[in-house]
């Protein structure tokens, strides 16, 4: 048996980034998680929707359960049929899913835009944007906040940021 080396650095095992890659990033999940979001909840409901196939739509329906951002719950009896409900794990990363779509639509001119947000009560568009809690300031300059390692940070991510260190300008 030949041993494949595994293409996930040390670093990369404790990295929030690269763990919530591995749940979310694949992607008939992130469409899924828009439509659980939009109030879809039935397997026949999202495979109309996406045009998935009914294999496919179960292992990303089991993997969302496993992982808890979904919920399977019985709807009917007879036949049993089930539904998934967004947990409240599987609610928190609106945003995420919400700031993907701003930043696609950000690359768009407004008339070829074919989803935008809006306010459900005035129905006017409104612009996401990441902010710090604390202060209110935009998360998006690079050079004013950057990584660095946390608490439970390993040596391979002290190493990592202890090489480089903060940095103004550019990306992180």
């Amino acid at each position: 048996m030949v041993a494949v080396a595994s293409r996930i650095r040390l670093e990369d095992r404790e990295c929030p980034l690269s763990t919530t890659v591995q749940h979310v990033g694949e992607w008939w999940t992130l469409l899924i998680l828009h439509d659980a979001f939009d109030g879809y909840g039935r397997f026949d409901q999202f495979q109309e929707n996406l045009g998935i196939s009914s294999s496919m739509l179960t292992t990303r329906l089991k993997t969302l359960v496993e992982d808890g951002l979904l919920e399977r719950r019985p709807y009917q009896t007879n036949p049993v049929r089930h539904e998934y409900v967004l947990t409240d794990l599987g609610h928190s990363l609106r945003p995420v899913i919400v700031a993907l779509a701003a930043w696609g639509n950000s690359r768009l001119a407004p008339e070829e835009r074919s989803m935008i947000l809006v306010d459900a009560q005035s129905g006017q568009e409104v612009e996401p944007v990441v902010v710090d809690a604390r202060t209110g300031r935009r998360l998006d300059d690079s050079g004013t906040y950057v990584f660095t390692a946390g608490p439970a940070a390993g040596d391979a991510m002290r190493d990592r940021y202890a090489v480089r260190g903060p940095r103004t300008g550019g990306t992180n």
